[in-house]
């Protein structure tokens, strides 16, 4: 049903192919996901930040714009590691994951504001769920190309034998 509404639409996942391009388009989607995560994070959290005539009073005082600028470097570099992964082999979501990381961070230091050391270990732990979430993307691609290769040349697609297996025989 939906195809016959949309048969322009390909049948691949789009969000499972590697990402190649110029260099100023991964700079931009960089940007662009860590800026709306930090952006989303800050309005998340403006009811706890906002005086307390408006509702709760603040969670922790002190300013905000430390923790957001800290979280936006943080956000980049895991949007880089992502993006950067992507560009070479198919990662899933890899602008969900990046922009969550971020989000979470943001808001969770605007809330809480955590000394350094436990910021620094927050941006520990994102850059390595990224690290982890790429490295899930490379296994995979590095699976799927075993797969493939051995599925090839064992038999094509057409079920007869191959000439290698009619050469050995």
């Amino acid at each position: 049903m939906i195809e016959s509404l949309a048969p322009s639409l390909p049948d691949d996942d789009s969000e499972e192919t590697p990402r190649p391009g110029p260099w100023w388009r991964h700079a931009v989607w960089v940007a662009g996901i860590t800026v709306c995560a930090v952006t989303l994070g800050w309005a998340t959290g403006f009811f706890r930040i906002s005086p307390e005539r408006y509702g709760l009073p603040s969670a922790a005082p002190g300013p905000l714009w430390p923790y957001l600028l800290f979280w936006t470097a943080v956000g980049l570099l895991v949007a880089a590691v992502l993006r950067a992964t992507a560009a070479r082999v198919p990662l899933y979501a890899p602008g969900r994951i990046a922009g969550v990381l971020t989000l979470l961070g943001t808001r969770l230091s605007l809330g809480w504001r955590p000394g350094a050391p436990v910021l620094a270990g927050m941006a520990v732990a994102a850059l390595a769920a990224a690290v982890v979430w790429c490295a899930i993307g490379f296994r995979s691609a590095r699976a799927g190309r075993r797969h493939g290769t051995e599925g090839a040349a064992a038999e094509p697609a057409d079920g007869a034998p191959s000439q290698a297996q009619d050469a050995a025989s």
